[in-house]
């Protein structure tokens, strides 16, 4: 089975792994006896649909969620069921894809224009006279 995150991104069944733990939190004796939480593992350092640069930036983006060999661990225990735990894990995992893929714009820095420098001072200067205006009045006798 193949999980589908968008048309053209497509990932293999052997690179995701599923463990079900018990959840954390609230929730009586179903939370003592059910397995509801998953734990969702993606093996991003052997996957096929991310290139070098796509697995770096997920690298980054996952943070802590990214252990030294590779692999990206999700932990999903919101809902109380199982299948909706997993279904958010691969919800959370296909987002974390999308964004690692897109190339952020790259950023130029450009000066100010001389308009942009006048109107600064410009309100600069009527903020100070605001501000004098503030102060006692001086005694002109």
């Amino acid at each position: 089975m193949t999980i589908e995150i968008s048309p053209d991104i497509v990932v293999p069944d052997d690179e995701i792994e599923f463990d079900y733990i018990r959840s954390p939190g609230p929730g009586g004796q179903n939370v003592n006896k059910v397995a509801t939480a998953v734990q969702l593992r993606f093996n991003a350092g052997a996957s096929t649909i991310l290139d070098t640069w796509s697995r770096t930036r997920l690298a980054t983006l996952a943070g802590r969620r990214m252990t030294r060999n590779g692999w990206l661990v999700l932990s999903a225990h919101r809902h109380r069921t199982q299948e909706n735990n997993r279904r958010d894990a691969l919800e959370r995992l296909a987002q974390l894809i999308t964004e690692a893929r897109h190339r952020p714009k790259v950023r130029r820095a450009t000066k100010p224009t001389r308009g942009s420098k006048e109107r600064r001072l410009e309100g600069k200067k009527k903020r100070t006279d605001i501000k004098q205006m503030r102060g006692r009045p001086k005694d002109d006798a």
